[in-house]
């Protein structure tokens, strides 16, 4: 069996690549070109606005140099999570740049565009057949769950993949995805063993982050053979280890040994890493074990009011040593000139870096107090207006709060800006969070193919 190459340019989509590792790929003849272009790692906020966390132009940078490359070569790219958390309108965004690109430089290649947003009528259907339950620690999803929800995409697998691969596109542009299903479809339609080809996809996602130094604004080489896998950086800066290819399968798991994904489940019970030469390591033994039910995870956000912040610092010793103390008193002054609002009507809190500012969320965390503090004051209400109005009264009654052994009867609080707060908009938090069984791998992802001539952009029955 002929050893596959897969080129991985980048960590996401948009992160970027120095063009001398891409080149030094390209002269290694890859099968493939693969990037994953998103996560839900930047938190609900992208999939309940339809933006995307990536830059335009940084994106288009990167696609501008990948898709010609690959052209020229005779292989394919591969995109997936498009757009950041690739639900429609982030899959139409990473389509808009294609088409930019194309008629830019009067491209010719077929496309195939792979959709992930999934109507809650569908959602709710099958939570009716109770075909749904959620991912911990999300509660049991219920009917007017789904009725608050924004947008909602599943994940899909290979399948959508190879589909696309087996109608001859040379450019796959897909919705939300398994991260390693960009990487390991292509090789697992061509026969490659599953296992092997979704661990080398696992490690192939944030790309050059899995060498040391690490990066994930750099590419990584992926090997794939009969029985094992190869992987190397392209900068010679930069080297594969068994420490950083292994500490890499860890990434983002809560169990070390078997990594859940659409389908089934990795298995590196028996994996072992092995040291080939001074940057290149070598896996074996992975393996792929099919679950049944298939399922797909889906997630979806629903909009939960709107947020407005204030950036402040203090110096002063005394204000520092009772810094919890003031805190506590502030929120009681404001909760008291808002008697009308209930406790739900807004939430109201400050992050004190310098003081757990990291670590504010767990209770409890012993931690030295520095002798500055940085002091992020957050309002989230119902309307734009009242979380105005929230952080500004919080902001206002620190500013000038008397606190025992004050010396100065000015402000307590140093504003690196003026205007001193900030209207950040909506705020969104998962609604959807859950397992879904699907009947059939694809049916949740329709895929629609266009044919490229000279730039400009034709449907293909």
């Amino acid at each position: 069996m002929e050893e596959m190459r897969i080129l991985a340019p980048t960590a996401i989509l948009g992160y970027g690549f120095p063009e001398e590792s891409f080149n030094a790929a390209m002269r290694l003849k890859p099968h493939v070109i693969a990037a994953d272009a998103g996560s839900t790692d930047p938190g609900p906020y992208y999939l309940g606005a339809g933006k995307s966390f990536t830059d335009r132009n940084a994106v288009k940078r990167d696609l501008a140099i990948m898709i010609p490359a690959a052209i020229e070569a005779g292989i394919p790219v591969v995109i997936g999570s498009a757009g950041g958390c690739g639900a429609d309108e982030h899959l139409n965004w990473n389509v808009d740049i294609v088409k930019e690109i194309s008629k830019e430089l009067g491209l010719n290649f077929k496309i195939a565009i792979i959709s992930a947003q999934i109507d809650a009528l569908t959602v709710k259907a099958k939570l009716g057949e109770g075909k749904i339950k959620p991912l911990f620690p999300a509660p049991n999803l219920k009917p007017e769950d789904i009725d608050q929800t924004v947008r909602i995409a599943a994940q899909m697998g290979t399948e959508p993949f190879i589909k696309a691969h087996e109608a001859g596109a040379d450019v796959i542009i897909a919705g939300r995805a398994y991260d390693p299903a960009v990487f390991a479809s292509l090789a697992i339609m061509r026969g490659y063993d599953a296992g092997l080809a979704t661990h080398l996809g696992k490690i192939l996602e944030c790309a050059a982050i899995a060498a040391t130094p690490g990066s994930g604004s750099d590419c990584m080489m992926g090997f794939l053979g009969e029985d094992y896998f190869k992987v190397m950086p392209l900068a010679p800066q930069r080297k594969c280890t068994v420490s950083s290819v292994a500490a890499h399968t860890l990434y983002e798991k809560s169990n070390p040994v078997h990594l859940p994904g659409p389908g089934g489940n990795l298995d590196l019970s028996n994996t072992t890493f092995e040291q080939l030469n001074d940057n290149t390591v070598i896996v074996r033994g992975s393996r792929f074990v099919p679950v049944s039910p298939y399922q797909v995870k889906l997630e979806g956000v629903k909009l939960s009011g709107y947020r407005a912040v204030s950036i402040a610092a203090c110096s002063d010793p005394i204000m520092i040593e009772q810094i919890d103390e003031i805190v506590k008193q502030v929120k009681i002054r404001v909760q008291s000139n808002f008697a009308n609002l209930n406790s739900e009507d807004f939430f109201l809190d400050f992050k004190i870096y310098g003081k757990n500012g990291v670590m504010t969320m767990f209770e409890n965390i012993p931690g030295k107090t520095s002798a500055e503090l940085g002091i992020v004051i957050e309002a989230v209400a119902a309307t734009q207006d009242m979380a105005n109005t929230i952080c500004s009264f919080a902001r206002s009654t620190m500013l000038h709060f008397g606190y025992d052994g004050r010396k100065s009867t000015a402000g307590n609080l140093a504003f690196p800006f003026s205007p001193s707060d900030f209207s950040a908009g909506e705020v969104f938090e998962f609604s959807i969070y859950h397992l879904m069984e699907a009947d059939d791998a694809c049916e949740h992802f329709p895929m629609t193919l266009m044919q490229c001539e000279n730039g400009e952009w034709r449907d293909l029955a």
